[in-house]
C-alpha cells in the first residue's frame, strides 16, 4: 500500500476505514457496499482538495516520497536497448549518476540521470542519489561521445545535492560540477532535462543546464534544500516550511519566474500513486520536445541553450 504523508494522515485514517468494512463485508456477508461507497467519495474528495492547496513545504515532501518513480523505472519504460556506460576514466564508476546509450522511438540518444534507489540496497548502492566528482566527469564523457556522435542528451534529475564528504572534496567536487555545467553549455545537441523529485544544489544544475528543463508538477528545484537554508538564515532546520516558502522552489514558481521551460501534470495524489501514468506523460513531452529541438542546427542549440541561460541571470539582477 502507498505510503501517506503527514499531511495525509486524514485521508489515510478514511483508506483504514474502508478496508476494515471491506474485510466485513468479505467476512459476514453483511450489505455495506453504500457505505463503503460513500467513504471512497469522501477520501477521493479529501485529496483532490489537499492535492489542489499544497504548499511548498508539502511539495517538498511529496517530491522525496520513497515510492515515486526513480530514473531507471523512466528508463525502462520510455527508452529501449538501453546500454549502461560506466567509469568516468579517471577515478571510478560512480553509481549516483547512471547513463548510456539507449533508443526512443527507434532514434539513438544518451541518458543520463541521478538514481536514488528503492530499497536499502539499492539505495547505499546509488549512495541516495548524492554523486562524488566522478559521478560528474562520467556524465561529462557521456556528453562528449554524444556531441561526437551528433546524439540528443536526455537527462534526468532527482539529487538532494552532490555528495558533500570529504573524499569527494578532496577529488575536486565544485570543480566536477563547474565543468559539468561547462559541458552542457559547450555540447551542439539537443539538450532536454526532465525535474522528477528533487533538484537541489549545484548537483542539479551540472546535468541540467538545458535547452529545455521540464518539472512535473510535484518537483522542487532550488539552490539548496530548505532544511540547509533554515539552517543558514535561523539556525534551525525546523524552519524549513518557512524556507521552502521563501525559496520559490515549486515547478508554478519556477515557470513564473522563467527557470523551467514547462510542467508535466501529475495526477491527483502525485506521481507516487501514478507512476505509470505519470511516466507515459513524461514520455510524450520528451518525444514533442526532441522533435521541436531537431529543427535547429548544432551551433544553434548551444547558441540558444547559453542566451537562455543568460537571460536568466540578467534577470536575476534586473
Amino acid at each position: 500500500m502507498n505510503k501517506f504523508l503527514d499531511f495525509e494522515k486524514p485521508i489515510a485514517e478514511l483508506v483504514d476505514k474502508i478496508e476494515e468494512l471491506r474485510h466485513l463485508s468479505n467476512n459476514k456477508d453483511l450489505n455495506i457496499a453504500d457505505e463503503i461507497s460513500k467513504l471512497q467519495s469522501k477520501a477521493d474528495k479529501m485529496m483532490r482538495q489537499t492535492y489542489t492547496q499544497l504548499s511548498p513545504w508539502q511539495k517538498v515532501q511529496i517530491a522525496r516520497h520513497p515510492d515515486r518513480p526513480k530514473f531507471l523505472e523512466y528508463v525502462r519504460t520510455i527508452f529501449a536497448d538501453f546500454m549502461p556506460l560506466a567509469g568516468d576514466r579517471l577515478f571510478a564508476d560512480d553509481q549516483s549518476i547512471v547513463g548510456g546509450l539507449a533508443t526512443l522511438d527507434g532514434k539513438s540518444v544518451m541518458v543520463i540521470g541521478q538514481e536514488k534507489g528503492n530499497d536499502t540496497e539499492s539505495r547505499m548502492k546509488h549512495n541516495f542519489g548524492m554523486p562524488k566528482p566522478e559521478g560528474y566527469r562520467k556524465a561529462q564523457r557521456l556528453m562528449d561521445i554524444a556531441n561526437r556522435f551528433k546524439l540528443p542528451v536526455i537527462t534526468f534529475v532527482d539529487t538532494p545535492g552532490a555528495y558533500p564528504g570529504i573524499d569527494a572534496e578532496e577529488r575536486g567536487q565544485a570543480e566536477a560540477i563547474a565543468k559539468s555545467i561547462e559541458k552542457c553549455l559547450s555540447i551542439e545537441v539537443p539538450l532536454i532535462t526532465i525535474i522528477i523529485g528533487e533538484g537541489s544544489s549545484g548537483g542539479a544544475i551540472a546535468i541540467a543546464t538545458a535547452n529545455s528543463v521540464l518539472m512535473l508538477e510535484h518537483a522542487i528545484y532550488a539552490v539548496i534544500s530548505p532544511e540547509g537554508c533554515a539552517s543558514i538564515l535561523w539556525r534551525s532546520a525546523t524552519k524549513a516550511a518557512e524556507a521552502a516558502e521563501a525559496q520559490k522552489l515549486t515547478a508554478q514558481d519556477l515557470l513564473t519566474l522563467g527557470v523551467i521551460d514547462g510542467i508535466i501534470p501529475e495526477p491527483i495524489g502525485g506521481a507516487q500513486r501514478f507512476p505509470t501514468q505519470v511516466i507515459e506523460s513524461v514520455k510524450r513531452q520528451v518525444e514533442e520536445t526532441l522533435q521541436d529541438l531537431m529543427r535547429h542546427s548544432g551551433p544553434q542549440l548551444k547558441q540558444m541553450r547559453r542566451e537562455k541561460f543568460l537571460r536568466m541571470g540578467q534577470k536575476g539582477m534586473g
